[in-house]
């Protein structure tokens, strides 16, 4: 079934997801993925994290939380490279990634941001609290606690 972890190293299950996001123009797993190998970024700062979503053994998720890199605040954090694999989506994988990067998160942050240019991903978040925001860098923000 559904497991939600840590990610720790990039597997070849993670290639794989990166592989079907890219053959459907989705190039922010790619991104993510050469960040990691080039240590820029490990989501690796007070109260980031990167998880990966497996269904019996299978990597079907990918999402992370970072501080914001567009803000100077770093009590305000930005989710970033939600992705769940084609034949896994409408399974609650997504918004079980959410929660469980949100959990927790407002020990560390006041806000949550994110930028999607997808209505199917706007509806998404709407439904999981995110409003939306008049901001270039953004499309929707949460506060926390």
């Amino acid at each position: 079934m559904l497991a939600i972890t840590p990610l720790t190293t990039i597997t070849s299950g993670l290639n794989d997801l990166e592989r079907e996001a890219s053959g459907q123009g989705f190039k922010f797993v790619s991104r993510f993925v050469n960040d990691w190998h080039a240590a820029v970024n490990r989501f690796d700062k007070a109260g980031e994290r990167i998880l990966m979503a497996s269904w019996s053994g299978r990597v079907v998720g990918v999402g992370g939380l970072n501080v914001d890199p567009y803000v100077s605040s770093a009590r305000i954090a930005r989710l970033r490279h939600l992705y769940v694999a084609g034949d896994f989506r409408r399974r609650g994988i997504g918004e079980a990634l959410v929660l469980a990067l949100l959990e927790g998160a407002a020990l560390h942050f006041d806000k949550v941001r994110l930028r999607t240019d997808t209505p199917a991903a706007a509806c998404f978040y709407l439904r999981l609290g995110f409003e939306g925001v008049d901001d270039p860098m953004a499309s929707h923000a949460r506060m926390l606690g």
